[in-house]
């Protein structure tokens, strides 16, 4: 048995509830904010899957004792698609595209998109599909999807045994082996599994009407996961000191700070725009040093300072108050603080010190920023 195969033999919670949803709804959205561990969980459902993780009708099921039953894995196939601003339509279903190769120039050829492929493997006695879509919110998926938007609900699909019924919805497709325009159905035993990045500024929210064609799963920043992570047990309640005296008192002004952060970020911007729990996972044991501790840490929170800094771009105060800097008074440890300047009538702010953090200046840093 391989490390994948181990690795799935007690699917995480998650995994068996997006498995779940796909047995029931056909399609699921995962979304959540950046760090919370979307791309581990896609991975595992992906991997479970081509593993042959499915029910004896080729669909997504648990068993009575929660484990995922195991059929041959040669039934189920995974396919792959990533959206962008230049994703179309025949990327993803089908369409002409210029050929390619010695002599054909100016000619065309018919190309299988992505779902085209995923379906007809799924159409086979038997045989099932999962479809991948990594950052749908990218792409402009309503045009991509085109009019196999509405027939990938699960009610419009085509029955079981691949004939249609009455509300099978059908939409028009060029064939690649014959180049007419026929009327296509998708099969019962696709399946689709797209993920989004709400926490993106620089795309637009996606159309209602296409978001409700898809059943919602969403990861949050888990603070009992980081807590598991570094052993800690009954750390909210104690003092920490002002100087660490073990690696979990690091650990554990980690986890109160980052936990401050989140507060501010979700009054401030909203709770897509946290940053999961998985920024400030480096690999861990209770018997590290406190110097080792720190400079693994440092390099989490040089990337939480740069996620709030996008987070509140052009804002500088906002991105003070996240980090506890706003207040020059309240200055203590932190490397940051929030100083005016006066740029003719007008008052600036600048968040001065070292944008990053240095292993000596992390844990009074910590400190600050949680509040201590």
């Amino acid at each position: 048995m391989d490390a994948r195969t181990a690795m799935f033999d007690s699917p995480s919670v998650e995994a068996q509830e997006v498995l779940r949803l796909l047995a029931s709804s056909k399609n699921v959205l995962l979304s959540g904010p950046p760090g919370v561990g979307k791309t581990r969980l896609l991975s595992e459902i992906a991997a479970a899957f081509a593993n042959g993780n499915l029910g004896s009708q080729g669909q997504p099921m648990l068993s009575h004792n929660d484990d995922v039953a195991i059929q041959d894995a040669e039934e189920a196939k995974v396919f792959r698609t990533v959206f962008h601003q230049n994703s179309k339509y025949r990327d993803f279903i089908t369409g002409l595209a210029p050929a390619i190769g010695e002599g054909k120039a100016g000619q065309f050829t018919i190309v299988e998109g992505t779902l085209f492929r995923a379906a007809q493997h799924a159409r086979q006695e038997g045989k099932s599909s999962l479809l991948v879509i990594d950052e749908i919110n990218r792409g402009p998926a309503v045009q991509v999807f085109g009019g196999a938007m509405v027939a990938i609900e699960a009610d419009k699909r085509l029955a079981p045994d691949g004939k249609p019924h009455e509300l099978t919805q059908f939409f028009e497709v060029m064939v690649p082996s014959s180049g007419l325009i026929e009327e296509y159905a998708l099969p019962d035993r696709l399946f689709i599994l797209a993920v989004q990045n709400q926490a993106d500024s620089s795309v637009e929210p996606m159309d209602v009407a296409f978001l409700r064609r898809f059943e919602p799963y969403r990861l949050e920043p888990n603070e009992a996961v980081l807590r598991a992570h570094f052993q800690i047990v009954g750390g909210e309640a104690r003092v920490l000191p002002e100087v660490p005296e073990a690696p979990t008192d690091v650990a554990e002004a980690s986890v109160r700070a980052w936990v401050a952060v989140n507060e501010r970020v979700s009054i401030g911007r909203g709770k897509d725009f946290q940053v999961g729990h998985g920024v400030l996972m480096p690999a861990w044991s209770t018997e590290l040093s406190i110097n080792k501790a720190t400079t693994l840490l440092a390099k989490g929170w040089d990337k939480v300072v740069a996620h709030v800094a996008e987070v509140f771009y052009g804002d500088i105060r906002s991105m003070a108050i996240a980090l506890n800097a706003a207040d020059p008074l309240d200055f203590d440890g932190s490397p940051l603080k929030l100083v005016e300047h006066t740029f003719g009538t007008d008052l600036r702010y600048a968040l001065e010190g070292d944008g990053t953090w240095t292993r000596d200046a992390l844990y009074s840093g910590l400190r600050s920023i949680a509040g201590l």
